[in-house]
């Protein structure tokens, strides 16, 4: 069974960092796109970070340099390290990847696993 879950969230004070992991089982990262969304309250579900199978890496506009996303194929693990976080950042964020066909974008509807999500609360 494909399954990703989601660790590292938690609450941190702005300027702070979190690095966030996503547990891959059922197929290896290495080689697959892997990708970063986060959704906040009342708020559609955006792309933060992609990870493509090689190895080049896009960001979300809001980004900005401060987050940085990598992977481990012996852990079979992605991660999002994020620094300087905002009360902006403030979301549900979740992993996600595409089995079913070769896809490494921007859109929801191109991923057909999704992790159930860490939780990020940035206060001031």
């Amino acid at each position: 069974e494909v399954q990703l879950v989601e660790s590292g969230g938690g609450s941190v004070q702005a300027g702070g960092s979190l690095t966030l992991s996503c547990a891959a089982s059922g197929f290896a990262v290495a080689g697959t796109c892997m990708a970063w969304f986060r959704q906040a309250p009342g708020r559609e579900r955006e792309g933060v970070a992609l990870l493509g199978a090689s190895g080049h890496t896009n960001y979300g506009d809001f980004v900005h340099g401060r987050f940085i996303v990598s992977k481990d194929n012996a852990k079979n693990t992605l991660f999002l390290q994020m620094n300087d976080l905002s009360p902006i950042d403030t979301a549900m964020y979740y992993c996600a990847t595409a089995t079913r066909r070769a896809y490494c974008g921007w859109s929801k509807a191109g991923y057909d696993v999704w992790g159930q999500g860490t939780q990020v609360s940035v206060s001031l």
